[in-house]
């Protein structure tokens, strides 16, 4: 299965290119000389002094703070998150991306330290490891109550299924989730 990650990530990049009219390259070097430490601080000056979109910026800002972080070179940030018994997960995550990429083009995705955001005007879902071997799926279901797998969760999302293997990402986790994307 190839890496989706790794090419929403590069197409990513292509697109900041694209819309700016300025090299990844030359935009790394400007964020990491202007003197902004923290990730917050240095999206939120990428947003406001260069008009660049906070998906954007996010990517930027997580680039420009990486010591690899040349376009297509280094490690994939997830290679830090599924190392160890987390590493047989990663298909797995990587097959729930495909999943939701492929209700719409407008999905975008948003590495954090230990999950990927999934994004469309506003986030709509998380995925990452979980305790025990698992993979988490996090999904912002306003209004839906708890069923099932289906558990109320404080945080970025309103709730979370838990899944021990692919099996388990069955017709009603991608109805959940397929929701989650239509209402954002």
């Amino acid at each position: 299965m190839p890496n989706v990650v790794d090419s929403a990530v590069d197409n990513q990049r292509r697109n900041i290119e694209a819309r700016t009219g300025r090299a990844y390259d030359s935009w790394l070097e400007l964020a990491r000389s202007s003197g902004h430490e923290k990730h917050g601080a240095l999206l939120a000056w990428l947003r406001s002094e260069h008009g660049v979109s906070h998906g954007d910026a996010n990517r930027l800002a997580f680039d420009a703070r990486r010591t690899e972080a040349a376009p297509g070179g280094g490690s994939d940030e997830l290679d830090t998150v599924y190392v160890g018994p987390k590493a047989g997960l990663r298909p797995f995550h990587d097959h729930v991306i495909a999943l939701a990429r492929g209700f719409g083009d407008d999905v975008n995705l948003s590495p954090k330290q230990s999950y990927v955001s999934l994004r469309r005007a506003k986030q709509f879902a998380t995925v990452g490891p979980a305790s025990g071997g698992r993979l988490e799926i996090g999904l912002n279901l306003k209004g839906v109550g708890p069923a099932g797998r289906l558990e109320a969760t404080t945080g970025m999302c309103t709730y979370r299924v838990r899944m021990a293997s692919p099996d388990e990402l069955d017709a009603e986790v991608q109805g959940w989730l397929r929701e989650a994307y239509d209402r954002a």
